[in-house]
C-alpha cells in the first residue's frame, strides 16, 4: 500500500496519551439486528464516554501536545462534537479553548460546549463559514488552529479505533465508516489496510452532503454549494485535498444514502440495540438497508460514532412511520 500521512508507530504510541476513558470502547455482536439486515452485525460503540463521540481520541493528543509545549490557547471550528471534545481535553490541561460553530447546530451540542468551559462563537452560516472564522481568530490571536481531518492528530486519534477493532473483533469482512471530513475514515482505514488488507472499508455519506464521496469517485476535490441533511456531523462542502489523498489509498468504496434510510437506521438502533444515536452514527446501518444484497452473509462492523442528538428532533424523526425493506 502507498503511504498515507498517517504513521502506524505514532498511532500505537498515542494510546498512552489518550485518557483511558475514551479507549477500548464496547465492541459486540448485535444479534437482534441480524434477521432484519440479513448479515452478521457487530457494533463499535464510540458513544460510551464523557462527550458521547469518538472525537476526543484526537483532541486528547492535540491538547496534550499544546500543554507540553507551553501553549495556552486553541481554536477550532466544529459542527458540535469536535468542539465538545476539545473543550473537555483542554479543560483538563488548562487551555483556553474557543469553538466556532453555526448557530444552526444542534442546541444540545452548543450547550455542552459552553458547559465544558469553552468560549463559543456562533456564525450565521454553515460549517464552512465556521472554519473561515476559526482561521481568522487563530491568525488574529496567534494561537493554534485545530482543523479536523487536516491535522494529523485527529486522524491518528481516530485510527486507534482501528487498532481496537483488529485486536478484539472476531473475523469480520467489512467495516462501515461514516464519512464527513475524513478523519474517522482515513484513520480506521489506514490501520485496517495496514494489518488486514482483505477487509473491505466502506465509507458512507448522506445524499444531501455528498462532496467527499463525489471527490473519492472522481479522484479529485469536488465541492458543493450547500448541504441538505439531518446528519449535521458529516455535512461538509469543501473536502481537504490532503485528506482525500489519504482516503483514496484506504477506502474500497464510498456510497451515498437517503435521509429516509438514515432515519430507519436510527430507529433500528433504538428498537433492536437500545441505542439513541445521532444521524451520522446510523450511516452504516443505512448503507445495509439500501443495499442488503451487497452485505448478505457477511460479518459487518459498523462504528456508532456519536449520540449527541437534539431530543425534540430525534423524537420527530423516530416518530415517523416505520420503513420496511422488502
Amino acid at each position: 500500500m502507498q503511504q498515507t500521512r498517517l504513521d502506524t508507530a505514532r498511532i500505537q504510541a498515542m494510546r498512552q496519551v489518550i485518557d483511558p476513558v475514551f479507549l477500548n470502547t464496547p465492541l459486540y455482536r448485535c444479534e437482534a439486528l441480524e434477521p432484519i439486515l440479513g448479515c452478521t452485525v457487530s457494533i463499535k460503540l464510540e458513544t460510551a464516554n464523557p462527550i458521547r463521540s469518538f472525537k476526543a481520541r484526537g483532541t486528547e493528543i492535540v491538547a496534550s501536545g499544546l500543554a507540553d509545549s507551553g501553549s495556552r490557547a486553541v481554536v477550532c471550528a466544529s459542527a458540535g462534537n469536535l468542539g465538545q471534545a476539545l473543550a473537555w481535553s483542554g479543560r483538563g490541561r488548562g487551555l483556553d479553548v474557543t469553538v466556532v460553530a453555526s448557530r444552526f447546530a444542534p442546541r444540545v451540542k452548543l450547550d455542552r460546549i459552553r458547559a465544558l468551559g469553552a468560549t463559543l462563537e456562533l456564525v450565521d452560516g454553515d460549517h464552512e463559514m465556521a472554519r473561515e472564522q476559526a482561521a481568522a481568530i487563530a491568525r488574529r490571536e496567534g494561537i493554534r488552529l485545530l482543523e479536523d481531518s487536516l491535522d494529523i492528530e485527529t486522524c491518528e486519534g481516530a485510527a486507534t479505533i482501528g487498532l481496537e477493532l483488529l485486536e478484539a473483533a472476531p473475523s469480520f469482512d467489512t467495516v462501515l465508516v461514516a464519512l464527513g471530513g475524513g478523519a474517522l475514515a482515513t484513520g480506521v482505514g489506514h490501520v485496517v489496510k495496514t494489518f488486514a488488507p482483505s477487509i473491505e472499508v466502506v465509507c458512507i455519506q448522506p445524499l444531501g452532503a455528498p462532496a467527499m464521496t463525489h471527490s473519492w469517485h472522481q479522484r479529485s476535490v469536488v465541492t458543493t454549494e450547500s448541504t441538505n441533511t439531518i446528519a449535521d456531523g458529516v455535512a461538509g462542502r469543501r473536502p481537504i485535498p490532503a485528506v482525500l489523498d489519504d482516503l483514496l489509498l484506504v477506502a474500497d468504496d464510498a456510497v451515498l444514502v437517503r435521509e429516509a434510510s438514515i432515519i430507519a437506521g436510527m430507529r433500528m438502533l433504538l428498537e433492536h440495540a437500545g441505542l439513541v444515536v445521532e444521524p451520522s452514527a446510523a450511516l452504516g446501518i443505512a448503507a445495509i438497508i439500501e443495499d442488503p444484497d451487497r452485505f448478505a452473509g457477511r460479518h459487518v462492523v459498523t462504528i456508532v460514532c456519536g449520540s449527541n442528538v437534539d431530543i425534540d428532533a430525534y423524537q420527530r424523526w423516530i416518530g415517523e412511520e416505520p420503513i420496511h425493506r422488502s
